[in-house]
């Protein structure tokens, strides 16, 4: 089903039922203004290039309101991050997808003091063009039956593209993945098969929709359902967001492990009681953190993983099948091979090789990057990058990036581990990241970064009895906080630079 016809359905199905709850501009949406409401933008749309659209919005009405009335248009959003370099990101999504259209907001580029890039269109502007004719013909469209008002907005094959979005950047230039309304679609048929989810529940979405995680769990997930979502722009805001969780009475908390260390520390007991379900991913969850959870919420955190290119979700924890430090097992449409990174063959189960991935919610492709997909999809399968193992009880255990592994005297170690291991000796509020560093002598030598100073000696005696002395840190590096990307997550080709430049210093 296209995605913006599953919308449709929903919007007829709830008509009175409030679909989005803006508490950034303290808005509420039903379903049925909703639908009124991308049925004049779709026309407003129709102007411009047909092809790819820029969307460069907060999560907010505004946001959810923008992508479907795109899609409705025949247009593909292509979603830009805003939290860093918002106007060389306008212009790399312009260049590369070859498009000049950019819907954004007066007042986003106000607040991050972003110039203003050729082909920008304010939707504060085209609010203020919407004149009594287009509602009127909005609201009539809107009272067809279903099967002729779907013939009255863009249809097409579900392979067609449904968003561009864009890889992180955290450790190489970002490349353009096509998500079509099949994978999506399938990623949200794949999670209803092993979640329990109604149209009563009310789902938090704080997540960046340019990111992958944000776009379908946060915006898809809940428009599938029928569900109210609460929308807030600023996820760092943490106080506030306990305040909204406890206020709108939120069943679903779903954020990454970043976001929810801060809701922890800002939430009173109580703030979460009628949340059913929490999801954390697209980061490693801490064990202290689902700790931290269980003793101040009584909530358990369910730990997933995804990709980008998998639209995202490829395994998740669920309240009945659950091992803490796994990230859960595969969806039901989706296929994992775990493979010898330097023989290809497939690992026996307990070994760990490369995460493969296959199924209908594996991108089409990287647009306008035929090598580079072809080295990413092999025989059919998605080659993640990560690495990782499967137990006997299917569960898959990440350990961390191929490039997150160093050769150190001839034996591969994992920079993941030595994190785990070292985090469990910090003081509480002492976050770490370990990276490898260039070495005439060694060829490589490991240091790890941390938010404080510590007692080096007693914590390397400590973490001396789980290491062997090649995985152990040669020196450590302070830093006052780490760079993060959109989503929370580390930015690692920063960190590594930083870390390179003052391990260098101090060498």
């Amino acid at each position: 089903m296209l995605l913006h016809h599953m919308f449709i359905h929903a919007a007829k199905k709830y008509e009175e039922k409030l679909a989005i709850i803006d508490r950034t501009l303290d808005r509420k949406v039903t379903y049925g203004k909703a639908l009124i409401a991308t049925l004049i933008l779709s026309d407003k749309f129709k102007k411009y290039d047909p092809g790819f659209i820029g969307v460069m919005l907060p999560n907010s009405a505004g946001s959810v309101l923008t992508i479907l009335g795109a899609l409705m248009s025949g247009r593909t959003p292509v979603m830009i991050n805003y939290s860093t370099g918002a106007s060389q990101n306008c212009e790399f999504a312009q260049k590369k997808c070859d498009f000049q259209t950019i819907i954004t907001s007066r007042a986003l580029l106000d607040k991050i003091n972003a110039r203003k890039v050729d082909g920008m269109v304010f939707l504060e502007d085209i609010m203020k063009s919407i004149g009594l004719l287009d509602k009127i013909k909005a609201a009539l469209t809107a009272k067809l039956p279903i099967d002729r008002l779907l013939q009255r907005v863009h249809n097409g094959p579900e392979d067609d593209n449904a968003v561009i979005l864009f890889t992180s950047g955290s450790e190489k230039e970002p490349k353009a993945v096509q998500l079509t309304h099949a994978n999506i679609w399938a990623n949200l048929e794949g999670m209803s098969d092993i979640f329990q989810f109604y149209h009563e529940d009310i789902f938090l979405s704080t997540l960046p929709v340019f990111h992958v995680f944000g776009l379908t769990v946060h915006l898809w997930l809940p428009i599938s359902y029928g569900m109210t979502f609460v929308t807030y722009a600023n996820p760092l805001d943490f106080k506030v967001i306990c305040s909204i969780v406890r206020e709108e009475k939120c069943t679903f908390l779903v954020g990454t492990p970043i976001f929810l260390w801060g809701y922890l520390q800002k939430s009173e007991r109580g703030d979460f009681e009628t949340v059913r379900i929490a999801l954390t991913g697209a980061d490693k969850c801490p064990e202290s953190l689902r700790q931290a959870f269980i003793e101040k919420h009584g909530i358990t955190l369910l730990e997933g993983y995804g990709t980008t290119e998998t639209s995202p979700v490829i395994s998740v924890n669920t309240p009945d099948f659950n091992k803490p430090g796994s990230v859960g097992r595969t969806l039901k449409n989706v296929t994992v091979r775990v493979e010898n990174y330097e023989t290809g063959e497939a690992c026996a189960t307990g070994e760990i090789g490369k995460i493969l991935v296959k199924g209908p919610n594996v991108m089409k492709g990287y647009f306008d990057d035929f090598e580079q997909t072809s080295l990413s999809i092999r025989h059919g399968y998605y080659d993640t990058g990560d690495m990782g193992y499967m137990d006997e009880d299917g569960y898959i255990w990440h350990v961390g990036r191929l490039r997150r592994f160093v050769k150190v005297g001839g034996e591969m170690v994992s920079l993941i581990r030595v994190e785990d291991t070292l985090e469990r000796f910090l003081p509480k509020g002492v976050a770490c990241c370990v990276v490898e560093v260039p070495d005439a002598v060694r060829g490589s030598r490991i240091v790890a970064a941390v938010t404080h100073q510590i007692d080096e000696k007693a914590t390397l005696k400590q973490m001396a009895e789980h290491l062997p002395n090649i995985a152990m840190p040669k020196q450590f590096v302070v830093l006052d906080e780490f760079p993060r990307m959109g989503s929370g997550k580390i930015d690692f080709r920063k960190i590594t630079d930083l870390v390179r430049d003052a391990a260098h210093l101090r060498k």
